[in-house]
C-alpha cells in the first residue's frame, strides 16, 4: 500500500493506494499516529484503494474516534463501499460521494 499525505495547516488529506489489509493496516495506523498532531480535519481519499479487510476497518474506526467527527472518507469505489455497507460502516463513517 502507498500512503500520500498533504497537510494544509490543520487539514490533512490522505490518499491510499492498493490494499488496506492485515499486512498494511499497522503501517497506516503507525503513520497516522505521527501525523494527526494539530489536525482538526482528516480527509481520506479512497479512489485508488482496492480492498479493505477487517484489520483496515479497525484502523478506520480508531481514526474516526480519534478525530471526533473530523474525519471524512471520499471517492470510495464500489467494492470498498460494499464492505462498508455489509459491516455497517456506512453508519459509522462520514462518506462523501
Amino acid at each position: 500500500m502507498k500512503i500520500e499525505e498533504i497537510r494544509n495547516q490543520e487539514n490533512l488529506d490522505v490518499k491510499l493506494h492498493g490494499r488496506l489489509d492485515t499486512v498494511t493496516a499497522p503501517e497506516l495506523e503507525k503513520r497516522m499516529e505521527g501525523s494527526l498532531d494539530g489536525i482538526t480535519k482528516l480527509r481520506m481519499d479512497f479512489q485508488d484503494l482496492e480492498y479493505v479487510s477487517s484489520a483496515g476497518l479497525r484502523v478506520l474506526l480508531a481514526l474516526s474516534k480519534k478525530m471526533n467527527g473530523g474525519m471524512v472518507v471520499c471517492k470510495v469505489n464500489e467494492e470498498v463501499m460494499e464492505v462498508f455497507r455489509i459491516t455497517g460502516f456506512t453508519n459509522v463513517l462520514v462518506i462523501e460521494t
